[in-house]
C-alpha cells in the first residue's frame, strides 16, 4: 500500500511539473526535457559536391584507373549507391541551384550564372532548414551554391580560406571547426561540403602550386588513366585527362578527411550523408550539354539505420531535383512549397516507387557566349535532345574545351574520328537520338534512322508534355522544330539577346567583338 501511495505522489509530481515546464516527457524514469529530447532526435545532413566529376572515373562506377577513390569507394561499401542518377543542369551555378530550390531553372530562375530575383517567394532548402532549428555551414562554391543575394550562412568558408578549394587538410580544420561550433550551438547541422576538384585547372605535376593547394596522394602518366569514349583518344588528350584524374585523386583525399572530421566529431552515427557531383567532366561532350556524360551524376547516400549497407539501385531513375523533398522528409518537415522532384525516402528504404523510369535535362545559359538552351529526356535505353538554338549556321563552343578539343581539332585533317568529333560539337542539328544501350557514349546520331522513328515519336510527345507540364518557355521553339525558319525565327524571339553574339567563330569569343571571358562556369 506504501509502494502504491508513493507511485501515485511521484506521477503527481511529474504531471505537476509538466505542467509548469513545457515539453516536460513524463513516461520514462530516465526522461528530460521534451525540447532537449528533440534535438538529439534531429537526424544531421552533410552534403559532399565534387565540381566537374565524370561519376565513371570513380572506382566504384567501373573505373580501371588504379588507386583512384579508395575513400568514396568505402563511403559506398557501407552506403547505398544509385547507378541511374543525374543533375538536372550540367553547369555549375544552375545545378547547385536545383539542389537549393527543388525546381528546374526556368522555375527557379536560376538557369545560368545568375541569382535568384529580388525578393523571391521561393523557399530554399536552407531557409526550410533554418526556420526548424539547423545550424547552417559551406564550405567552398559559396556563391554558386546560394542563389538568393541576402542569404547568409551561419558558417561558410570558401576557395581562398580552404587552399584554393584543394587542400584536403584545410576541409578538415574547417569541418572540425564547424561541427564543434554546431554542438555548443545545440543545433542540428546541415553542412555542404564542396570541394573545388576536379574542375579546371587540373594539377599538372611540373607546375607550381598556388594559393594553399595541396599535391595530390597519388599522380597518374598518360598511360595509366582511361579515355573517355566520347572524345578522340589521342596523346595530348590522354595528357590532359591525366592531369584531371590527379585532380580526381586530390577529391577523394578531401572526401577522406571530411569523413574523418565527422567521425571524429561522434555524429556520424546521426547524419545522413550524400555524394554527388554538380556535373561531369570539364571536356566536349560533358559539362554544358545534355549529354549522357554530361547530367550522370555519382548519387551515394548513407542514412544509418535505413539505407542498406553496400547495397546499389540499378533500377530507378533519380535527379537532383529529388534531393529537396527527400531531406525535408528524412528530417521531417511538413513539405507546404512547390517542388517538381520526388522525395527517394521510399527508395532508400528499400521500397518502391512507380514513374522512376526517365529524368529531364535543361541547359539555357553557359557562362558567356549567348543563350544555348537545350532540353533531353534520359531512360535506360534512349536519349533525346532537343537545341533550340541549332540552325546549322550557330557554332557551339564553351570555355572548358582546354587541350582535349585542340588536340581533336588538330588531328582533324587527318583523323577521321576527331574530324566527326569536331564536327558534330561544333554544328548542331535540333534533335539526337542515341540508343544508349548499344551507343553509350552518343557516337551516332539516329534521328534520321527509319527503325526507331516510332520511339523518337514516343520521345518527342513526353518532352513536350514535360515542358508544357513545367511553363518551359521553350516550348514555343520545340512546336515549331519541324520548319528551320519558324524554329530560328521563334529562338530569337524567346531569347532576343541571342542576337548580340557572334555565330560563326568556333572559339569562345562571347559577345560581338568582346574577348574570351574567365574560366568558372
Amino acid at each position: 500500500m506504501i509502494k502504491k501511495v508513493i507511485l501515485f505522489n511521484v506521477f503527481i509530481f511529474r504531471v505537476l511539473l509538466a505542467s509548469a515546464v513545457p515539453g516536460m516527457l513524463i513516461s520514462g524514469a530516465d526522461s528530460t526535457l521534451g525540447e532537449s529530447s528533440e534535438k538529439k532526435a534531429k537526424l544531421n545532413v552533410l552534403l559532399i559536391t565534387a565540381d566537374d566529376l565524370d561519376r565513371n572515373s570513380l572506382g566504384c562506377y567501373g573505373s580501371s584507373v588504379k588507386d583512384i577513390s579508395p575513400n568514396i569507394d568505402k563511403f559506398a561499401e557501407r552506403a547505398l549507391r544509385f547507378n541511374h542518377a543525374f543533375v538536372n543542369a550540367a553547369i555549375c551555378v544552375p545545378s547547385r541551384g536545383v539542389l537549393a530550390t527543388g525546381l528546374y531553372g526556368h522555375n527557379s530562375g536560376v538557369n545560368g550564372f545568375v541569382k535568384m530575383k529580388d525578393g523571391s517567394s521561393i523557399p530554399l532548402l536552407m531557409e526550410l532548414l533554418r526556420n526548424d532549428g539547423y545550424y547552417l555551414g559551406i564550405l567552398g562554391k559559396v556563391g554558386h551554391s546560394t542563389p538568393k543575394r541576402d542569404f547568409k550562412w551561419d558558417y561558410e568558408k570558401d576557395q581562398h580560406e580552404l587552399g584554393d578549394g584543394r587542400s584536403p587538410q584545410l576541409y578538415y580544420e574547417r569541418i572540425k571547426e564547424f561541427l564543434t561550433l554546431s554542438k555548443n550551438s545545440e543545433k542540428p547541422f546541415y553542412l555542404m561540403v564542396n570541394s573545388h576538384d576536379p574542375h579546371r585547372p587540373y594539377h599538372v605535376p611540373t607546375e607550381e602550386l598556388k594559393n594553399g593547394a595541396e599535391k595530390p596522394s597519388r599522380i597518374y602518366s598518360p598511360d595509366e588513366i582511361q579515355v573517355p569514349g566520347f572524345v578522340t583518344d589521342l596523346p595530348q588528350v590522354r595528357t590532359e585527362i591525366s592531369y584531371y584524374y590527379n585532380s580526381v585523386k586530390r577529391l577523394d583525399d578531401t572526401f577522406g578527411k571530411t569523413i574523418q572530421a565527422l567521425e571524429e566529431s561522434g555524429l556520424a552515427e546521426n547524419t545522413l550523408i550524400l555524394f554527388v557531383s554538380d556535373n561531369g567532366i570539364a571536356i566536349p561532350f560533358a559539362k554544358a550539354n545534355t549529354y549522357h556524360a554530361s547530367n550522370r551524376t555519382p548519387f551515394i547516400i548513407s542514412w544509418p539505420g535505413v539505407t542498406k549497407k553496400g547495397s546499389v539501385n540499378s533500377k530507378d531513375f533519380i535527379s537532383t531535383i529529388d534531393y529537396l523533398p527527400t531531406v525535408l522528409e528524412a528530417v521531417n518537415i511538413p513539405q507546404s512549397q512547390k517542388t517538381e522532384g520526388r522525395s527517394l525516402v521510399p527508395l532508400l528504404k528499400g521500397t518502391s516507387q512507380l514513374g522512376r523510369d526517365k529524368v529531364y535535362t535543361q541547359i539555357d545559359y553557359k557562362n558567356g557566349g549567348g543563350p544555348t538552351p537545350m532540353r533531353a529526356i534520359q531512360t535506360k535505353q534512349y536519349s533525346y535532345i532537343f537545341n533550340a538554338w541549332a540552325d546549322g549556321e550557330r557554332v557551339y563552343a564553351n570555355n572548358n574545351e582546354g587541350l582535349t578539343m585542340k588536340a581533336m581539332e588538330a588531328a582533324a585533317g587527318t583523323n577521321a574520328a576527331a574530324a566527326e568529333r569536331v564536327n558534330t560539337f561544333r554544328i548542331r542539328v535540333p534533335e539526337e537520338f542515341y540508343d544508349l544501350e548499344k551507343d553509350p557514349n552518343c557516337l551516332k546520331n539516329l534521328v534520321n534512322d527509319p527503325k526507331v522513328q516510332k520511339d523518337l515519336e514516343v520521345y518527342r510527345k513526353d518532352l513536350e508534355g514535360w515542358m508544357t507540364k513545367t511553363n518551359d518557355p521553350l516550348i514555343s521553339v520545340y512546336l515549331k522544330r519541324s520548319s528551320k525558319d519558324k524554329m530560328v525565327a521563334e529562338f530569337y524571339k524567346v531569347y532576343p539577346e541571342a542576337q548580340a553574339f557572334d555565330v560563326s567563330k568556333p572559339n569562345y569569343s562571347g559577345k560581338k567583338g568582346k574577348g574570351k571571358v574567365k574560366e568558372d562556369e
